[in-house]
């Protein structure tokens, strides 16, 4: 599976005990992942995962053994708003890694978007000038979206707001070791 991320803003809002959680993770942004090695992913890249009704998960670091909300539980939506995936989670304080993010999160040290996906056959365009490695997703199966510390896509975003009430497995891995060519 693949990761990226970015150092955006999270914005996280207070739901009586649960904290709604708002994310968007824009297409067609070409970022550096290491050193010569750049990714885009493309409008509508995750539109197969997203438009189903496949379980989707928010996880804390890209860890399964630590999940913030899923569809299934009825707690995140995800969707394609034009030119980003955005998604919506409500997070409950009521695990310790849901706390620890909360509390992270709170000291400003955690920020970052990062979807987990896997490329489908076919799925990316791959092009060298010189030195220089550029890959394209163009379709790839979005598994999950995680709140990072630092993400490899400056310009996604994740928040977290106080609302009224009534209102609305794995460690992260190195930009460099997320390469697949």
């Amino acid at each position: 599976m693949l990761w990226g991320g970015s150092l955006g803003g999270l914005e996280v809002r207070q739901e009586g005990e649960a904290v709604r959680v708002v994310g968007r993770f824009p297409y067609d942004t070409r970022t550096e992942l290491a050193p010569g090695y750049f990714e885009t992913i493309a409008r509508g890249a995750f539109a197969s995962r997203v438009n189903s009704d496949d379980d989707l998960h928010f996880l804390s670091g890209h860890d399964f053994e630590k999940p913030l909300a899923s569809r299934t539980a009825g707690t995140l939506e995800v969707r394609q708003d034009g030119d980003a995936l955005t998604f919506q989670a409500t997070v409950a304080g009521n695990t310790t890694w849901a706390r620890d993010f909360l509390a992270a999160h709170d000291a400003g040290l955690i920020r970052g978007l990062s979807p987990g996906f896997r490329v489908s056959k076919g799925g990316e365009r791959v092009t060298r000038d010189g030195n220089v490695v550029h890959r394209k997703i163009i379709d790839a199966a979005l598994v999950e979206v995680s709140a990072v510390t630092r993400g490899a896509y400056p310009s996604a975003q994740i928040e977290a707001r106080n609302w009224e009430a009534g209102q609305l497995a794995r460690a992260p891995v190195p930009a460099a070791m997320r390469w697949r060519a």
